[in-house]
């Protein structure tokens, strides 16, 4: 077997400015509506929830925006991250396929998430914000922002998607030991959170409801604002890095990608490795296949329409012209909860429309399936939100074994599984089912959308 090796950037080479993809694209995606006049909504709207930085940066053209020199300082803890070529797996497989993976689990919170949380603290505590006010899934970006709050001296408040909180009470403690306020979502302290709750006591929450919840709060609040961890413009700016660096490091190994392959709940992970690469298809240095790849229980891309629709559950956010499954839509309990949100990002759903990639679906069973695959062949336990991008990897990769195709695939390995192992257990003990969304409750979702937009 040929010796293992990581592709590995200098410390000097970490990215000075994140990449803006809106600057390249044929035509700019459709503006946030304020949800009673119907109108583009303007800086004063969203000042109530975010900092003047960074809802410039949410409706910035500009190519490159320059990382301020206290954000990379944060980022050299953990930045430059690896690119990985997984000789193992592709042995095990027996592909002529050559598979490589941008590792991001080498974070403190052990995912991608940091590469936003650290700029979105960094531009509320330069702003005097003292409190910030989150939703989380699987608990990666609760993680991230309550970690970015401490470095840079904020309070933090997270409302967790009640299905993780239970399924994963390590993520919580994780949020606590970093010095976050955690919450089960929904919750009885907010107005969305209890009406959620008449109605159905046993809600097992949505991403939806819990960006209701943290809206309502930062909204009612002066000092404090909230942030995302995915879906919105600067979100996905920030997690450029990923693939800045990963055009680095596959020059490096000698390679260019033909397909590049991510998960997709909100969009962060697949955009911040893909975005940089899109760059270069576009100016014709590169012609890579871009691939999608979300949960066959929550497929926005796949079986969504393409819609302004609310944010959130309970319609305090603007309306958002993206694919959505419908605001009301509660995914089931899947166990990667990062994955389980009703929308898409507006800027990759209207890439997603303008064919600049492709998507699929793939149930639970599968994915668990390909991370065990990964974990037995290279050692590390993907999170289960990167499984689906791996499961497709993996199907890929046995399509070239068939063919013989030398195929070069990339994928982002965009957080670890190690606090995610009672999902694992699930899957050994065969408690694992696969979800397929039924097309009456997708029918019933999608009846609640806004209507005259």
């Amino acid at each position: 077997m040929d010796r293992q090796v990581k592709y590995l950037l200098d410390e000097s080479e970490l990215p000075r400015q994140w990449y803006n993809v809106v600057a390249d694209l044929p035509s700019p995606p459709p503006p946030p509506l304020h949800p009673g006049t119907r109108e583009p909504v303007g800086p004063d709207d969203l000042a109530p929830l975010f900092p003047a930085a960074l809802i410039g940066q949410e409706v910035s053209a500009e190519r490159y925006i320059p990382i301020p020199e206290d954000v990379r300082d944060v980022y050299r803890l953990w930045r430059p991250t690896p690119l990985l070529r997984a000789r193992r797996l592709e042995k095990e497989l027996g592909t002529p396929a050559r598979i490589y993976y941008k590792y991001e689990g080498g974070s403190p919170a052990g995912s991608h998430k940091p590469n936003t949380a650290i700029p979105q603290a960094y531009y509320n505590a330069a702003e005097g914000v003292s409190r910030l006010t989150t939703e989380t899934g699987a608990g990666q970006w609760g993680s991230a922002l309550a970690f970015a709050s401490a470095v840079f001296g904020l309070q933090c408040e997270v409302w967790q998607v009640r299905a993780s909180y239970d399924q994963k009470p390590y993520r919580r403690l994780l949020m606590e030991t970093y010095g976050a306020t955690v919450h089960p979502s929904p919750s009885d302290m907010t107005q969305s959170g209890k009406a959620i709750l008449a109605a159905d006591p046993d809600s097992p929450g949505s991403l939806g409801i819990a960006i209701s919840e943290a809206v309502e709060v930062a909204a009612g609040d002066p000092s404090a604002r909230y942030a995302l961890g995915s879906v919105l413009n600067h979100v996905l700016l920030h997690q450029t890095v990923i693939g800045e660096e990963a055009i680095k490091q596959m020059a490096q190994a000698g390679d260019v990608p033909d397909l590049i392959i991510g998960c997709t709940g909100g969009g962060s992970n697949f955009s911040g490795l893909v975005f940089p690469f899109l760059r270069e298809k576009l100016a014709g240095r590169m012609n890579p296949v871009l691939r999608a790849v979300e949960p066959a229980a929550c497929p926005s891309f796949t079986r969504g329409v393409y819609a302004y629709d609310f944010g959130d559950t309970a319609g305090f956010t603007p309306l958002l012209k993206m694919h959505t499954l419908g605001h009301d839509f509660i995914p089931d309990p899947i166990h990667a909860g990062g994955l389980r949100y009703h929308g898409m990002s507006p800027l990759l759903s209207h890439m997603y429309e303008l064919g600049l990639f492709e998507a699929v679906a793939k149930p639970q069973s599968e994915c668990f399936a390909a991370g065990l695959r990964f974990a037995r062949a290279e050692g590390i336990v993907p999170a289960p939100e990167p499984t689906h991008a791996l499961a497709s990897c993996i199907e890929e990769a046995l399509r070239c074994k068939e063919t013989g195709e030398e195929k070069v695939i990339l994928t982002a390995l965009c957080g670890h599984g190690l606090l995610d192992l009672t999902a694992y257990e699930s899957f050994l003990a065969g408690q694992v089912t696969d979800l397929e969304l039924p097309a009456q409750s997708l029918q019933d979702a999608l009846s609640s959308l806004p209507a005259g937009v």
